[in-house]
């Protein structure tokens, strides 16, 4: 079942309520999105880590065939 992008910003939100977070919708589908989330915790942290802090925020969503997020292209950073 296709996840809608408030639900997925939601889940992100719960982990890094302070974050600028933008989700978009890549293929009008409910399974291909793109986010971009800028939080200062991500300082001193390398992509992966960041990218992986934002994974576990999904709490499961993505995990293998039964996962209700086909795609996430992912963009971290620090706030300017």
């Amino acid at each position: 079942m296709p996840m809608e992008a408030a639900a997925i910003e939601s889940l992100i939100r719960e982990s890094f309520p302070d974050a600028t977070i933008e989700i978009r919708d890549l293929a009008g589908d409910g399974n291909h999105y793109a986010a971009t989330v800028l939080d200062a915790s991500f300082e001193g942290k390398n992509r992966v880590q960041q990218h992986q802090a934002v994974y576990a925020a999904l709490k499961g969503k993505m995990d293998g065939a039964a996962g209700e997020l086909h795609a996430l292209a992912l963009q971290t950073g620090v706030p300017e």
